[in-house]
């Protein structure tokens, strides 16, 4: 096997009997040492509504405004609440036919028929106690009144006083903030270490609070341009603290575990792969390894394979290292 050899011959003695010898520069070693941590990478992202806490106020009726309640976009709404009312010449129509159905009944006795009037209304998506009323009152109202699905806050309104609508126009959107979305870019070359990432921490400028997140999706889809993906967390937000747009500082963390490092000192890249230079059979000698690496941090890579717990290393001048083993073709 060959070698690398770093030697000055100095002039021979008169007899030239022996040669003195000494070293170029004093060559610094490492060892590779294993550490027990919890890997950290930092990435940032942005918050945003959970899709699955967005509902769409869409009658299934048209009609006109008479008196609009939630007139004012980003208004909070209770689940059940009035958000306007309205009269609808269809809803009308079913209340009195299903209250006359009713009256019909008491002279003769029609289940099936009382069952179809009211469940037109139940499909017309009237509420249970406007059905009850229709079912109880001697006159049906002319009025209706929409209510929220929710707990929420209204993102988009459509409707304006005194205004018609159609059916099927959709006149609310009420987002529940109680959970939401943090997406952030993930690096393609870090999907083994998210595979066993387990806790996200964030934060934001905007408070000195520090918010847990549940890792909820990685969506499929590479960003060629980026080179990355885009993870979805799920974070609780019962205090409404977090607000869609918000930017967030996103460390994630994974178990603690033991892996082997070496400082970015010892470690060299050359034609994409990793290179150290591991201590030869004589002193002075030392020939190079190829070896798997990490970044763990700005100043240390975690070694994957090539090398041994508490095998040295160089750790200095390895461009002169480098430039001596291309010279020996030991590459």
């Amino acid at each position: 096997m060959r070698y690398i050899l770093f030697l000055v011959l100095l002039l021979p003695f008169a007899q030239a009997k022996e040669t003195t010898v000494q070293q170029l520069f004093s060559v610094k070693l490492v060892k590779v040492a294993k550490v027990y941590d919890a890997k950290s990478v930092k990435g940032y992202g942005f918050v945003k509504e959970d899709e699955s806490r967005i509902y769409e106020v869409a009658p299934r009726f048209g009609g006109f405004v008479e008196t609009l309640y939630a007139d004012k976009i980003y208004t909070k709404v209770k689940k059940g609440e009035a958000l306007v009312k309205v009269y609808s010449p269809e809803v009308f129509k079913a209340k009195e036919e299903y209250r006359n159905t009713l009256n019909y009944a008491k002279i003769r006795q029609n289940d099936v028929m009382v069952e179809s009037a009211k469940m037109r209304l139940e499909l017309l998506d009237i509420s249970p106690s406007e059905i009850r009323d229709a079912a109880t009152t001697p006159i049906s109202s002319h009025f209706t009144t929409i209510l929220s699905p929710a707990d929420g806050y209204i993102f988009k309104k459509t409707l304006n006083n005194k205004a018609a609508f159609n059916a099927k126009n959709k006149l609310f959107e009420i987002v529940n903030l109680d959970k939401v979305w943090v997406e952030l870019k993930v690096h393609q070359d870090q999907l083994e270490f998210l595979s066993k990432a387990t806790n996200f921490k964030l934060t934001t400028p905007s408070y000195k609070q520090v918010f847990e997140a549940k890792k909820s999706d990685l969506y499929p889809q590479l960003d060629q341009k980026e080179e990355s993906f885009t993870l979805r967390l799920e974070v609780q937000n019962k205090n409404h603290l977090l607000r869609p747009g918000m930017y967030m500082n996103v460390q994630i963390l994974s178990d603690m575990s033991g892996y082997l490092t070496l400082p970015t000192s010892a470690v060299i890249r050359k034609n994409g792969k990793f290179f150290v230079f591991g201590v030869g059979e004589y002193e002075g000698e030392y020939m190079p390894k190829s070896v798997a690496v990490e970044v763990l941090n700005a100043d240390t890579y975690i070694i994957k394979s090539g090398v041994s717990e508490g095998e040295e290393v160089v750790n200095n001048a390895l461009f002169m290292m480098d430039s001596d083993a291309q010279i020996n073709g030991l590459y």
